[in-house]
């Protein structure tokens, strides 16, 4: 090429080289910090809490800190229902404290959308997570998600009153079994809420369930809730269950010459009867989100 072709293609080259820097220099701005978002599975039931993993990753080559900065909150969530509706905040922000990352770190955070977000009605749910980078006042995006929110079976339903000296607010509780279908099993859940308000205490999978054994169900002295049920051929589960939604027990018996079945004492107490205790029980832990998070009232064709 001669010298004269060269010198009449610079200045294409030369106006060319502007929107090359732009766009180098975004792409290394977007990689920065990389999100991640993911859901255990795409199916969940009414106020069952909705387990969002975010994964980040700092590409920056140096350490950072992510930190509320600007009247902004580091990290969001763009929730969307049916036909696009944007689901917004049951309060006013996400309280994360701030979070540093070395170069080249992968952290992961695990936030419960359902004591976030009113993700109660059925249908789908489109999430896309935001990451606030306060060193360059600017966001950062993972792909959007998608999660769907379905209708259980009611299998067992139970008001009982709240016993004296016992902490709990209201004066009744509800206790229902559920049963919801997935591609690959059958799950047993267990509610609890206070009908006359409207508050859900707790939402929450008991375990894998054969679907033509009925589950045993039993209120004791205290009112609290027994729960037996075959969770695989000749192997059953028990779980015993409080007031407030609190698992205060859970356990698993073998049939053997005998078959595990629920038993009340003269005292009023429950107990398992038959079978053999495979494992021990556990201590209590803690289950649904804060009472100030759950969102009141539920779906149509659940309660």
């Amino acid at each position: 090429m001669s010298i004269k072709a060269i010198w009449n293609r610079w200045p294409k080259l030369a106006r060319g080289l502007p929107f090359a820097c732009v766009f180098l220099f975004a792409a290394a701005a977007e990689g920065q910090i990389q999100v991640d978002l993911k859901f255990k599975r795409l199916q969940y039931i009414a106020y069952e809490p909705v387990l969002a993993t975010v994964t980040l990753t700092n590409l920056a080559g140096r350490d950072i800190e992510l930190h509320d900065a600007n009247g902004q909150s580091w990290l969001g969530f763009e929730v969307s229902g049916n036909e696009d509706q944007p689901v917004t905040l049951l309060s006013t922000e996400i309280a994360q404290p701030p979070l540093k990352i070395e170069a080249g770190q992968r952290v992961t955070q695990q936030i419960d959308l359902a004591s976030l977000y009113p993700v109660h009605d059925f249908g789908a749910y489109h999430v896309r997570t935001h990451v606030y980078f306060p060193d360059l006042a600017r966001f950062f995006y993972s792909p959007t998600r998608v999660f769907e929110v379905t209708d259980s079976r009611p299998i067992w339903q139970q008001t009982v009153g709240i016993p004296d000296g016992v902490a709990a607010n209201g004066n009744v509780r509800t206790y229902s079994l559920l049963t919801n279908r997935f591609p690959d099993h059958t799950a047993l859940y267990v509610r609890v809420q206070d009908k006359d308000t409207g508050i859900v205490y707790a939402t929450y999978s008991l375990g894998r369930s054969i679907a033509f054994e009925q589950p045993q169900a039993e209120i004791d002295r205290a009112n609290q809730l027994h729960v037996l049920h075959c969770a695989a051929p000749r192997a059953w589960s028990y779980s015993r269950i409080g007031l407030n939604g609190e698992l205060l027990e859970h356990s698993s018996f073998m049939e053997t010459k005998t078959r595990p079945r629920l038993v009340h004492s003269t005292n009023g107490e429950v107990a398992v009867r038959g079978g053999v205790a495979e494992t021990p029980a556990k201590s209590s832990r803690s289950t649904a989100p804060k009472l100030s998070a759950r969102p009141p009232g539920l779906p149509k064709g659940n309660q």
